[in-house]
């Protein structure tokens, strides 16, 4: 949270103004709830019936009993010292019966001694000298001043059932000459706070009554808080929020605090992080159904998703207005020949893949069509590769390919397996219209045990090229997949293609072998014969140059008259990075 605008707007102004005031006089309705319960259960000493004071009982209860009223595990422990005042052993005294308790429920049947005289701690539970637990106990023993909360993790031996990782949260004290050790279950804890940092998710409950907060580990992380700041009260917020965001953020608190029900907004703070989030907020009631004293939310960091939303949405905006501004179609083509056919440079080689391709758009049809291809290194390390062929010709397959091309590289940053994007990218599909199906190959290159995992939907299956033998690659479990745009809902299956060094595999569309009136198994065996001869004839050399002369090649043999569709043919190749 940065520091608000010193200069609102004057609509702006209104609404901090009417958030003010809804703060405010809920709070006196508190505040007026409390002095009248207090007087309905204080009344004046003179409304009162005099009685005798109670008489006080003088037993005094015993150290173990005190040790037994405490609500977690405890154990006395008494250090020795040596000559030089340096702890050389730790006494185990007394323990109470929550700790008891938790050695039956945790090691197996119980490992805490019974009551029937010191011993050592340390002979005991050996691994806990490797642990930090005798520092805390130095340390409270040499300076007399509680210690912890501190997380100590040892192993203790479990007998039949093996070893039992501890891992709890421990404080010691000093009580009278002895220690006081008490611990807490510290993974739940630790758990939590976990969770909130891993989903980017806190919680926080706000009282109406003095502007307090209690919130959660993860609340400065959500809110982009530095440690050490100020917690933002319910009217800071308001503060923060970006000025389009105050009335959204006004009706929320309304509704939670007038209306008693739970209610939700998004809040853009103020800055230049542009940081959203996402906050659902509940009433909290002093009495069911009475007033509301509290409000409880939980706030999620919605940032990267606002922004993937953002950018999905305003790429579909330019490409809107690019096609609108457009005069010509070949205008148009030619535009989109060159943002969205990338040209291939040695970029890949890195991770280990080669790159070549080789394009022949359809003449009849402006010079490009609904060939789409793409071959890029994603943030997780690895490589998007892709291939597909939007149904039709001329500007309406230019646009659908436009839109599953785009859509892909935005799907893309989810991280999520080939399986789930091919399934989203038919979802867009077959929310665009009847008309726009498309086939694709959807794969992504593991370099790291150099795996191609790649579905098919309704395409060509790629080819592999191996020891100069040619073979199209096993379909996916179930065969391939319907085309995209055809049926909503449909799963699709990967196929994983663990690749050698020197590998070549070839994915084509079909406007590079079908032929009008043909066969498609025999159009197929054509492409298998023909790339097997051109690698006989003039095995490609190594380098990128030497793969995309191998490609062009193999394209000028498939190629001729007799096309009736533009013709892609992406050759990659296992290299060593």
């Amino acid at each position: 949270m940065d520091r608000p605008s010193s200069v609102p707007d004057a609509r702006a102004r209104l609404e901090l103004g009417a958030i003010k005031e809804l703060l405010l006089a809920q709070r006196r309705r508190v505040l007026t709830y409390a002095r009248d319960h207090d007087r309905r259960a204080h009344p004046p000493a003179t409304d009162r019936p005099r009685t005798d004071p109670p008489s006080v009982t003088t037993h005094h209860p015993s150290g173990q009993e005190v040790l037994d009223a405490l609500p977690m595990p405890a154990l006395l422990l008494q250090p020795v010292t040596g000559a030089d005042g340096a702890i050389s052993d730790v006494l185990h005294v007394a323990q109470n019966t929550e700790a008891v308790a938790y050695s039956v429920a945790r090691m197996h049947g119980g490992s805490v001694p019974p009551g029937s005289g010191p011993v050592s701690l340390y002979e005991r539970f050996p691994a806990l000298r490797a642990s930090r637990l005798p520092e805390l106990i130095a340390r409270a023993h040499r300076l007399r001043e509680p210690q912890g909360p501190t997380t100590v993790e040892w192993m203790a031996g479990g007998g039949t059932q093996g070893p039992v990782r501890v891992n709890d949260e421990v404080r010691v004290a000093p009580c009278g000459d002895q220690l006081l050790l008490t611990w807490e279950r510290g993974n739940r804890l630790r758990m939590a706070a976990a969770a909130q940092h891993l989903v980017r998710t806190c919680w926080a409950e706000w009282n109406l009554g003095d502007d307090g907060i209690e919130p959660s580990r993860g609340f400065r992380q959500v809110m982009g808080l530095p440690p050490g700041s100020a917690l933002p009260t319910l009217g800071d917020l308001a503060a923060a929020v970006t000025n389009d965001g105050l009335p959204g953020y006004y009706q929320m608190l309304y509704d939670v605090i007038l209306r008693k029900r739970t209610a939700s907004c998004e809040l853009r703070l103020r800055g230049q992080t542009g940081r959203v989030v996402r906050m659902t907020a509940e009433p909290v009631r002093i009495a069911p159904g009475g007033l509301v004293w509290a409000v409880r939310a939980v706030l999620s960091d919605v940032t990267a998703e606002r922004r993937r939303r953002e950018t999905a949405e305003r790429t579909a905006r330019e490409a809107r207005l690019q096609r609108q501004r457009a005069e010509t179609l070949a205008e148009v083509a030619e535009a989109l020949r060159e943002a969205v056919l990338p040209h291939f440079q040695d970029e890949l080689a890195t991770y280990g893949l080669q790159a070549a391709v080789v394009y022949r758009p359809d003449a009849r049809e402006a010079g490009v069509g609904g060939d789409w291809y793409k071959a890029r290194r994603v943030p997780d390390g690895r490589l998007l590769i892709a291939l597909g062929d939007a149904r039709g010709h001329g500007l309406a397959a230019v646009t659908l390919m436009a839109k599953l091309r785009y859509a892909l590289a935005g799907l893309t940053y989810t991280e999520q397996p080939v399986e789930q994007l091919t399934r989203w990218l038919n979802e867009a599909a077959c929310a665009d219209g009847d008309e726009s199906t498309a086939t694709a190959i959807v794969a992504r290159y593991h370099p790291e045990g150099s795996v191609l995992r790649w579905t098919c939907a309704g395409h060509p299956r790629p080819v592999l090229i191996r020891d100069g033998r040619a073979a199209v690659l096993p379909s996916p479990e179930g065969g391939p997949g319907l085309s995209l745009g055809v049926l909503p809902g449909i799963s699709y299956s990967a196929v994983e293609t663990r690749l050698r060094a020197d590998d070549i595999v070839l994915m084509y569309s079909d406007g590079l072998t079908e032929r009008r009136p043909g066969d498609p198994d025999r159009d197929t065996a054509r492409f298998l014969a023909q790339a097997e001869d051109c690698f006989a004839s003039d095995p490609p050399p190594p380098g990128r140059l030497g793969l995309l002369h191998y490609t062009e090649r193999l394209v000028e043999r498939l190629d001729g008259p007799h096309r009736h569709d533009d013709a892609t043919l992406l050759a990659l190749r296992r290299v060593d990075p």
